[in-house]
């Protein structure tokens, strides 16, 4: 039988989930085509100023994707240690994004978007979030309601 965690309280919830935002890179961003096609795929990511910045190729679905509705969701994690977003997404040229905002991203993936025209930043402002591990987590999941901390 599989030792479990104690749950955490709600606090500690949400200083974890800003930890795993400021310290990984990797997200699964979902999108729906205005068809209702879905569309998954893993992408890098910066927590920045209470968003998340990610960016793809403006051609890509994911890209496509967000407007006109700008609906997007966001996992950070793993199966048993998940933060998910909901959000609204908005595209941001490179040559748009504020300085502070595309060094950070520089730095933290060394990787600089900004000077390709074929590439896209998303910015994705939380609605909601929710963060637990395991089933003794469920309750009390939700972190952020209606772009509010509820802790």
């Amino acid at each position: 039988m599989t030792e479990r965690e104690p749950a955490r309280d709600r606090k500690q919830r949400k200083q974890d989930a800003l930890d795993r935002l400021e310290k990984d890179q990797d997200a699964w961003v979902a999108t729906a085509s205005a068809d209702g096609v879905p569309c998954l795929v893993p992408l890098w990511f910066v927590w920045d100023r209470n968003t998340l910045l990610l960016a793809t190729r403006r051609t890509n679905p994911t890209a496509v994707n967000v407007t006109p509705s700008g609906q997007i969701r966001v996992t950070v994690g793993n199966a048993r240690d998940v933060v998910l977003i909901e959000g609204t997404a908005e595209v941001v040229e490179g040559t748009d994004l504020p300085t502070a905002s595309g060094e950070a991203f520089a730095e933290k993936l060394n990787w600089d978007p900004r000077g390709h025209p074929t590439w896209v930043y998303l910015r994705i402002t939380p609605y909601a979030l929710k963060a637990w591990r395991e089933k003794n987590e469920l309750a009390g999941r939700d972190l952020m309601r209606d772009g509010t901390w509820l802790v």
